[in-house]
């Protein structure tokens, strides 16, 4: 009889490089290739519609791939752990699979799992260093502490540890007959979508991959903050469904080499950092870690132009309008987006974090709720008071308007750096420009906000 093992795909929806897969297949003859569509999910609404239609492409072409080497993806639906359960019963598994995750929930799922588990003889078997390059627990301070609170002593020991191997893909994936499992998901189904999100899977990613590191990388370390220029990855949607290898691609992108290369692997190594930050502190995902005593304000107005992208603020807006038109905003922009929202109009992170969570495709608990706390001032940065000032910020990362342009349209026929001060036009300049004032002056803002946190 042949020895059977599950392989629970989570954030790991892919065949290149992946330590669980490797390991159900070293461990049996045939493999139960899994993936559940968590009612836990749907209940606490984290099934963004961005996210499921990205989650469809992925699992479609993960089936596509498995299919390529004589298996298949099952896909079932209801709660985690009596879905693997029920596999593991069907098929007499002996050993169930699973990457690591940082997020409570990913704790408690694994939890549930294994209190399921028991009884059945099938042991669960948990990989670290699948989600992100280097594992959350691997490097610590010295002193006792449970995880690093600021970046640069804890990226001088991730590069000093070194990251894992790249494993190749599998040629063959054997699944046991009589399995059976739901339909896949259908993009075409879902409603409410950003009409210009990418695609998923790993096929797009790995071609992504390619693409970046032949060409627009190189030039990385100078041209990441230039938001016309579009000089980023774009990896993050397949770094958060794993359909591309976070150490994989530090690995190919050090073999690469030269400032970009290194500038690339510096924001590989932010992304572990908060991943380690919050597999510590799992409470960080809505609670404050290091609280400032904030009396957040709540003007449901302001809030609402900054969610509309009609606050008066040039590149405010134009991030928060690429945010709703392809569930996804250039890294500058999203601090910008924050820090405006946050201490010029002094509004509660969390706010902020639950409608980028609402829009992100690549949305995850670790990089975005620890990148709002870091600009709010409220997570590891370590000048919690700083403020990004909209008008300085577009004339030195937008000089010319051109990001402004594209998603600001009212704003197309503003000549030059003037796009970021629209309300100073005057006369002619001003006649037919169809665009709001601001929804706040930027020096009372500012004194509000540091008397709020006894600055001044």
């Amino acid at each position: 009889m042949s020895s059977v093992a599950v392989v629970l795909f989570t954030s790991d929806l892919r065949l290149h490089d992946n330590p669980v897969l490797r390991a159900a297949l070293r461990d049996a003859d045939e493999v139960v290739p899994l993936f559940v569509r968590d009612d836990a999910v749907h209940r606490a609404g984290f099934d963004a519609p961005n996210r499921l239609a990205f989650l469809a492409d992925c699992l479609a072409d993960l089936d596509a791939g498995l299919r390529d080497r004589d298996g298949r993806l099952i896909v079932r639906r209801g709660g985690t752990a009596r879905e693997v359960k029920r596999v593991v019963e069907e098929t007499e598994a002996e050993s169930a699979h699973i990457a690591a995750g940082v997020s409570g929930y990913a704790a408690q799922r694994e939890e549930r799992i294994r209190e399921a588990l028991a009884g059945t003889g099938c042991d669960l078997r948990v990989h670290d260093a699948v989600v992100t390059a280097l594992a959350p627990g691997r490097v610590v301070p010295t002193g006792g502490k449970d995880h690093f609170a600021v970046f640069t002593p804890y990226f001088r020991r991730w590069e000093a540890e070194g990251v894992r191997g790249t494993l190749t893909a599998p040629r063959t994936v054997r699944v046991p007959d009589g399995v059976s499992g739901d339909a896949l998901p259908d993009r075409d189904t879902i409603k409410n979508l950003s009409p210009g999100l990418a695609r998923g899977g790993e096929k797009a990613g790995r071609k992504l991959v390619t693409s970046w590191l032949h060409g627009p990388m190189a030039d990385y370390e100078d041209g990441h903050d230039d938001l016309a220029g579009d000089a980023t990855s774009r990896l993050s949607p397949h770094l958060h469904f794993g359909t591309v290898s976070a150490a994989e691609l530090a690995n190919r992108a050090r073999e690469k080499g030269g400032p970009g290369g290194e500038a690339f692997v510096r924001q590989l190594a932010w992304r572990d950092f908060h991943h380690q930050v919050l597999a510590a502190r799992h409470d960080a995902s809505w609670s404050d870690y290091r609280p400032r005593h904030d009396r957040w304000r709540s003007d449901e107005d302001e809030i609402d132009a900054w969610r509309t992208g009609h606050t008066g603020y040039p590149l405010v807006d134009a991030a928060m309008r690429q945010l709703a038109h392809e569930g996804w905003m250039h890294n500058r922009g999203r601090m910008l987006a924050a820090s405006f929202l946050t201490k010029t109009l002094y509004v509660d992170w969390r706010v902020g974090a639950r409608h980028f969570l609402d829009l992100l495709v690549d949305g995850d608990m670790a990089n975005n709720q620890l990148n709002w706390q870091w600009v709010a001032g409220t997570g590891t940065d370590t000048r919690p008071n700083r403020i990004l000032n909209p008008v300085i910020q577009g004339k030195r990362f937008d000089p010319d308007g051109a990001y402004v342009r594209r998603w600001v349209p009212e704003l197309a026929e503003v000549k030059g750096s003037a796009i970021h001060e629209p309300w100073k036009l005057a006369g002619p300049d001003r006649a037919g420009v169809d665009y709001p004032d601001p929804v706040v002056d930027l020096a009372e803002a500012r004194s509000r906000f540091e008397r709020a946190r006894g600055l001044g």
